[in-house]
């Protein structure tokens, strides 16, 4: 991916963000049959703690037509090359392949409470990044959530609240705290109940899509793949 032009203090606005980021567009685009068949912005490789290699992963994209997709493993994104590396043959030997964004899932604390942040389409190799793609999550100030999206924003990415529903904390008092602070938005299309096959639970999404819709906030969706195959959990 070519260098983000967002990748600068003005970033910093979420406003500009929503309105300039090239993945906000997509963002606003999805819906409850976005994933898995068009969009994944949310899966893992054996980077973290998933089971596929990151060409694994790639061909089983390619597989299912992926629009676009992020991997994001938990703070690293050495998958990113590699699944890049397997799209770009594919593309210079003709096939139609998937947009891919950098992404990476980094732990921090919000309201208290230990939760997972999608960084999302920002600057590849950008430094801001570095602490937070070490394989751990940083201990100390680091580990606030305003720590985490300074460092996002500095590298020209957005920030959205992973799975909102799966914390100790009720997702509304999380929605609203993330709000807050200024995140992009959170994962509105989510597999709570992690079926064999990704399908979003109903009720509880529907929810948290409605509470970002009446907020302006941007939504994703995605299976969060640890396993082998990348349509399901």
């Amino acid at each position: 991916m070519a260098p983000n032009p967002l990748a600068t203090p003005q970033s910093r606005s979420r406003s500009d963000r929503h309105r300039h980021h090239p993945l906000a567009a997509v963002l606003r685009t999805v819906g409850p049959g976005s994933c898995p068949g068009q969009f994944n912005f949310h899966c893992h490789t054996h980077c973290s703690d998933g089971s596929l290699r990151p060409e694994e992963l790639a061909h089983q994209a390619l597989a299912m037509g992926l629009e676009e997709i992020a991997i994001t493993d938990h703070h690293s994104n050495l998958a990113y090359a590699a699944v890049q590396a397997v799209f770009e043959g594919r593309h210079r030997a003709g096939e139609t392949t998937p947009n891919l964004w950098p992404g990476v899932e980094i732990s921090c604390l919000l309201k208290g409470c230990l939760v997972h942040v999608l960084a999302l389409g920002y600057t590849y190799g950008h430094p801001s990044l570095d602490p937070y793609l070490q394989g751990a999550a940083l201990v100390g100030k680091g580990l606030r959530a305003e720590a985490v999206l300074e460092a996002i924003w500095a590298a020209g990415g957005l920030a959205l609240l992973a799975h909102p529903a799966r914390y100790r904390l009720p997702f509304q008092d999380l929605l609203e705290a993330a709000d807050q602070l200024g995140f992009d938005g959170a994962e509105a299309w989510y597999d709570y109940q992690m079926q064999t096959r990704w399908q979003p639970t109903p009720h509880i999404c529907e929810a948290i899509a409605e509470d970002l819709n009446n907020r302006g906030l941007l939504m994703s969706c995605g299976t969060d793949t640890h396993g082998l195959v990348l349509d399901g959990r």
